[in-house]
Protein backbone atom coordinates (compact mmCIF):
# COMPACT_ATOMS: atom_id res chain seq x y z
CA UNK A 1 0.00 0.00 0.00
CA UNK A 2 1.56 2.85 -0.92
CA UNK A 3 -1.05 5.70 0.39
CA UNK A 4 -3.55 6.05 3.11
CA UNK A 5 -5.47 8.91 2.70
CA UNK A 6 -7.10 9.02 6.00
CA UNK A 7 -5.13 8.44 9.20
CA UNK A 8 -5.21 10.51 12.58
CA UNK A 9 -1.56 10.85 13.70
CA UNK A 10 -3.17 11.94 16.92
CA UNK A 11 -4.89 9.10 17.82
CA UNK A 12 -3.67 5.39 18.84
CA UNK A 13 -6.38 3.37 17.93
CA UNK A 14 -6.91 2.59 21.16
CA UNK A 15 -8.03 5.20 23.83
CA UNK A 16 -8.59 8.68 22.65
CA UNK A 17 -8.21 10.26 25.85
CA UNK A 18 -4.84 8.76 27.00
CA UNK A 19 -4.05 9.62 22.97
CA UNK A 20 -5.12 13.89 23.38
CA UNK A 21 -3.73 13.90 26.39
CA UNK A 22 -0.07 12.67 24.89
CA UNK A 23 0.53 15.58 23.15
CA UNK A 24 -1.74 18.25 25.12
CA UNK A 25 1.18 20.26 25.47
CA UNK A 26 3.19 19.87 22.40
CA UNK A 27 3.45 17.25 19.90
CA UNK A 28 4.84 14.33 21.23
CA UNK A 29 8.04 14.14 18.57
CA UNK A 30 8.86 10.21 19.40
CA UNK A 31 5.45 9.16 19.15
CA UNK A 32 4.87 10.68 15.94
CA UNK A 33 8.59 9.59 14.66
CA UNK A 34 7.59 6.29 15.64
CA UNK A 35 4.12 5.95 13.46
CA UNK A 36 6.23 7.36 11.07
CA UNK A 37 8.65 5.04 11.07
CA UNK A 38 6.02 2.20 10.74
CA UNK A 39 4.26 3.43 7.47
CA UNK A 40 7.91 4.03 5.99
CA UNK A 41 8.22 0.45 6.84
CA UNK A 42 5.15 -0.67 4.74
CA UNK A 43 6.59 1.24 1.95
CA UNK A 44 3.63 4.41 2.23
CA UNK A 45 4.66 7.43 0.78
CA UNK A 46 1.58 9.57 1.05
CA UNK A 47 -0.43 10.15 4.01
CA UNK A 48 -3.28 12.63 4.06
CA UNK A 49 -4.03 13.45 7.96
CA UNK A 50 -7.79 13.85 9.64
CA UNK A 51 -6.51 16.91 11.28
CA UNK A 52 -6.00 18.04 15.49
CA UNK A 53 -6.12 21.63 17.36
CA UNK A 54 -2.91 20.54 18.98
CA UNK A 55 -0.72 20.75 15.80
CA UNK A 56 0.21 16.95 15.91
CA UNK A 57 -0.39 16.81 12.18
CA UNK A 58 1.26 19.91 11.46
CA UNK A 59 4.54 18.40 13.29
CA UNK A 60 4.43 15.46 11.57
CA UNK A 61 4.16 16.99 8.29
CA UNK A 62 7.29 18.74 9.02
CA UNK A 63 9.16 15.40 10.33
CA UNK A 64 7.51 13.42 7.24
CA UNK A 65 10.32 14.19 4.68
CA UNK A 66 12.51 12.19 6.82
CA UNK A 67 10.69 9.46 6.21
CA UNK A 68 10.88 10.08 2.17
CA UNK A 69 6.36 10.42 2.87
CA UNK A 70 4.25 13.18 1.51
CA UNK A 71 2.24 14.40 4.42
CA UNK A 72 -1.21 16.83 4.15
CA UNK A 73 -2.84 18.13 6.99
CA UNK A 74 -6.12 20.31 7.21
CA UNK A 75 -4.69 21.44 11.09
CA UNK A 76 -7.83 21.72 12.79
CA UNK A 77 -10.66 20.25 11.48
CA UNK A 78 -13.76 22.85 11.84
CA UNK A 79 -17.04 21.70 13.03
CA UNK A 80 -20.70 23.51 14.03
CA UNK A 81 -20.82 24.30 17.22
CA UNK A 82 -22.53 21.65 19.58
CA UNK A 83 -22.25 19.01 16.75
CA UNK A 84 -19.71 16.72 16.14
CA UNK A 85 -15.98 16.89 16.00
CA UNK A 86 -15.71 19.74 18.72
CA UNK A 87 -13.03 16.63 20.41
CA UNK A 88 -10.37 17.27 17.99
CA UNK A 89 -11.59 19.88 15.73
CA UNK A 90 -12.32 24.05 16.39
CA UNK A 91 -15.82 25.53 16.58
CA UNK A 92 -17.74 27.87 15.09
CA UNK A 93 -20.85 29.42 15.82
CA UNK A 94 -22.07 31.45 12.41
CA UNK A 95 -20.38 31.18 8.73
CA UNK A 96 -18.92 34.79 9.64
CA UNK A 97 -16.59 32.77 12.14
CA UNK A 98 -16.68 29.64 9.86
CA UNK A 99 -14.81 32.29 6.87
CA UNK A 100 -12.62 33.64 9.31
CA UNK A 101 -11.23 30.19 10.67
CA UNK A 102 -11.01 28.95 6.93
CA UNK A 103 -8.91 31.98 6.43
CA UNK A 104 -6.72 31.76 9.25
CA UNK A 105 -5.97 27.65 8.44
CA UNK A 106 -4.72 29.19 4.83
CA UNK A 107 -2.48 31.66 6.54
CA UNK A 108 -1.17 28.87 9.21
CA UNK A 109 -0.33 26.61 6.26
CA UNK A 110 -3.17 24.25 5.98
CA UNK A 111 -3.13 21.91 2.73
CA UNK A 112 -6.40 21.79 2.81
CA UNK A 113 -10.06 22.53 4.85
CA UNK A 114 -11.89 19.27 6.47
CA UNK A 115 -15.75 20.15 7.73
CA UNK A 116 -17.42 18.06 9.62
CA UNK A 117 -21.06 18.15 8.43
CA UNK A 118 -22.73 14.70 9.62
CA UNK A 119 -22.31 12.74 12.75
CA UNK A 120 -21.07 9.10 13.27
CA UNK A 121 -22.61 5.41 13.23
CA UNK A 122 -24.95 4.13 15.67
CA UNK A 123 -22.43 0.74 15.69
CA UNK A 124 -25.24 -0.70 18.07
CA UNK A 125 -27.60 -0.47 15.68
CA UNK A 126 -27.83 -0.82 11.70
CA UNK A 127 -28.66 2.66 10.29
CA UNK A 128 -28.56 4.92 12.79
CA UNK A 129 -26.58 8.10 12.74
CA UNK A 130 -25.42 9.84 16.27
CA UNK A 131 -26.37 13.19 14.72
CA UNK A 132 -28.34 14.75 11.70
CA UNK A 133 -26.43 16.31 9.16
CA UNK A 134 -26.07 20.10 8.60
CA UNK A 135 -28.67 21.71 5.83
CA UNK A 136 -27.55 21.63 2.22
CA UNK A 137 -27.59 25.31 1.88
CA UNK A 138 -24.71 25.30 4.98
CA UNK A 139 -22.66 22.70 3.38
CA UNK A 140 -23.24 24.62 -0.18
CA UNK A 141 -21.42 27.61 2.12
CA UNK A 142 -19.07 25.99 4.22
CA UNK A 143 -17.59 24.41 0.10
CA UNK A 144 -17.56 27.77 -1.25
CA UNK A 145 -15.98 30.00 1.17
CA UNK A 146 -12.63 26.62 1.45
CA UNK A 147 -12.69 26.56 -2.12
CA UNK A 148 -12.54 30.85 -2.22
CA UNK A 149 -9.78 30.40 -0.12
CA UNK A 150 -7.80 28.12 -2.98
CA UNK A 151 -8.06 25.30 -0.89
CA UNK A 152 -9.91 21.95 -1.21
CA UNK A 153 -12.19 20.43 1.08
CA UNK A 154 -12.62 17.19 2.96
CA UNK A 155 -15.30 16.73 4.51
CA UNK A 156 -16.37 14.08 7.08
CA UNK A 157 -20.00 12.70 6.16
CA UNK A 158 -22.30 9.81 6.89
CA UNK A 159 -26.06 9.71 5.28
CA UNK A 160 -27.86 9.92 2.23
CA UNK A 161 -28.27 13.82 3.07
CA UNK A 162 -25.13 14.74 4.02
CA UNK A 163 -23.12 13.00 1.24
CA UNK A 164 -25.42 14.22 -1.52
CA UNK A 165 -25.78 17.96 -0.28
CA UNK A 166 -21.89 18.12 -0.24
CA UNK A 167 -21.37 16.13 -3.48
CA UNK A 168 -23.15 18.90 -5.47
CA UNK A 169 -21.53 21.24 -3.28
CA UNK A 170 -18.31 20.38 -5.24
CA UNK A 171 -16.54 18.70 -2.13
CA UNK A 172 -13.39 17.51 -3.30
CA UNK A 173 -13.32 14.09 -0.57
CA UNK A 174 -16.43 12.47 1.44
CA UNK A 175 -15.16 10.53 4.24
CA UNK A 176 -16.93 7.44 5.32
CA UNK A 177 -19.93 7.59 3.66
CA UNK A 178 -21.99 5.39 5.81
CA UNK A 179 -25.73 4.35 4.25
CA UNK A 180 -26.05 5.92 1.04
CA UNK A 181 -28.57 5.44 -2.14
CA UNK A 182 -27.88 5.26 -5.53
CA UNK A 183 -28.78 9.24 -5.37
CA UNK A 184 -25.89 9.83 -3.29
CA UNK A 185 -23.51 7.83 -5.21
CA UNK A 186 -24.60 9.34 -8.47
CA UNK A 187 -23.88 12.54 -7.10
CA UNK A 188 -20.66 11.30 -6.16
CA UNK A 189 -19.83 9.90 -9.24
CA UNK A 190 -21.70 12.99 -11.63
CA UNK A 191 -19.13 15.77 -9.52
CA UNK A 192 -15.97 13.55 -9.36
CA UNK A 193 -16.33 13.71 -5.65
CA UNK A 194 -13.03 11.00 -4.41
CA UNK A 195 -14.98 8.41 -2.05
CA UNK A 196 -12.50 7.58 1.05
CA UNK A 197 -14.48 5.16 2.43
CA UNK A 198 -12.60 3.72 5.52
CA UNK A 199 -14.21 0.36 5.13
CA UNK A 200 -11.40 -0.44 8.60
CA UNK A 201 -13.14 1.44 11.15
CA UNK A 202 -16.43 -1.04 10.62
CA UNK A 203 -14.57 -4.22 9.58
CA UNK A 204 -11.86 -4.13 12.43
CA UNK A 205 -14.99 -4.19 14.95
CA UNK A 206 -15.81 -7.64 13.99
CA UNK A 207 -15.11 -10.21 17.24
CA UNK A 208 -14.00 -7.66 19.59
CA UNK A 209 -17.01 -7.58 21.82
CA UNK A 210 -17.54 -3.87 21.62
CA UNK A 211 -20.90 -3.82 19.21
CA UNK A 212 -23.11 -6.59 18.70
CA UNK A 213 -21.46 -8.78 15.60
CA UNK A 214 -25.68 -8.34 13.89
CA UNK A 215 -25.03 -4.72 13.60
CA UNK A 216 -21.17 -4.36 12.68
CA UNK A 217 -21.89 -7.22 9.90
CA UNK A 218 -24.82 -5.79 8.58
CA UNK A 219 -23.35 -2.03 8.38
CA UNK A 220 -20.27 -3.22 7.02
CA UNK A 221 -22.66 -5.35 4.33
CA UNK A 222 -24.39 -2.23 3.21
CA UNK A 223 -20.77 -0.24 2.92
CA UNK A 224 -19.28 -3.34 0.70
CA UNK A 225 -22.19 -3.23 -1.55
CA UNK A 226 -22.10 0.64 -1.65
CA UNK A 227 -18.57 0.93 -2.66
CA UNK A 228 -18.90 -1.82 -5.39
CA UNK A 229 -21.74 0.15 -7.12
CA UNK A 230 -19.74 3.13 -6.96
CA UNK A 231 -16.54 1.66 -8.41
CA UNK A 232 -19.22 -0.30 -10.81
CA UNK A 233 -20.26 3.37 -12.10
CA UNK A 234 -16.65 4.45 -12.70
CA UNK A 235 -16.42 6.44 -9.61
CA UNK A 236 -13.51 7.75 -7.62
CA UNK A 237 -12.53 5.64 -4.64
CA UNK A 238 -9.36 6.17 -2.57
CA UNK A 239 -7.82 4.32 0.02
CA UNK A 240 -8.03 5.79 3.43
CA UNK A 241 -7.84 3.48 7.03
CA UNK A 242 -9.20 6.33 9.35
CA UNK A 243 -5.80 4.90 11.33
CA UNK A 244 -5.69 5.93 15.16
CA UNK A 245 -9.88 5.38 14.88
CA UNK A 246 -10.81 2.67 17.91
CA UNK A 247 -9.24 -0.75 16.55
CA UNK A 248 -7.45 0.46 13.55
CA UNK A 249 -3.78 0.72 14.82
CA UNK A 250 -1.00 2.90 12.56
CA UNK A 251 0.27 0.55 9.90
CA UNK A 252 -3.21 -1.87 9.97
CA UNK A 253 -3.08 -3.85 6.61
CA UNK A 254 -7.04 -4.34 7.30
CA UNK A 255 -8.26 -1.41 4.44
CA UNK A 256 -7.05 -2.65 0.88
CA UNK A 257 -8.51 -6.33 1.53
CA UNK A 258 -11.68 -4.73 2.17
CA UNK A 259 -11.92 -2.69 -0.70
CA UNK A 260 -10.31 -5.48 -2.94
CA UNK A 261 -13.16 -7.65 -1.47
CA UNK A 262 -16.26 -5.00 -2.58
CA UNK A 263 -14.25 -3.76 -5.81
CA UNK A 264 -13.22 -7.00 -7.32
CA UNK A 265 -11.38 -7.87 -10.83
CA UNK A 266 -9.23 -4.98 -11.52
CA UNK A 267 -9.50 -3.47 -7.63
CA UNK A 268 -5.92 -2.14 -8.07
CA UNK A 269 -5.87 0.39 -10.94
CA UNK A 270 -9.58 1.50 -9.22
CA UNK A 271 -7.98 2.47 -6.29
CA UNK A 272 -4.68 3.62 -8.18
CA UNK A 273 -6.74 5.96 -10.35
CA UNK A 274 -8.86 7.49 -7.12
CA UNK A 275 -5.33 7.79 -5.37
CA UNK A 276 -3.51 9.86 -7.84
CA UNK A 277 -6.82 12.17 -7.88
CA UNK A 278 -6.24 12.67 -4.66
CA UNK A 279 -2.81 13.43 -4.66
CA UNK A 280 -3.60 15.71 -7.27
CA UNK A 281 -6.34 17.35 -5.56
CA UNK A 282 -4.67 17.85 -1.98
Amino acid sequence: MLWDCHIHMVLDGSDWKTALARHRERPDDRWIRRVLETYRSLGVTYLRDGGDRWGVGKRARALAADYGITYRTPLSPLCRAGHYGSFIGTSYGDMAEYAALAAAQRDSGADFIKIMISGLMDFHQYGVLTQESLPPEEIRELVAVAHGEGLSVMAHANGDAAVEAAARAGVDSVEHGAYLTSRALEAMGAAGTIWVPTLSTIGNLRGKGRFPEAAVARILDSALENVSAFAAMGGLLAPGSDAGAWGVPHGSQSEIPLLRQAIGSGWEAVLRRGADALQARF
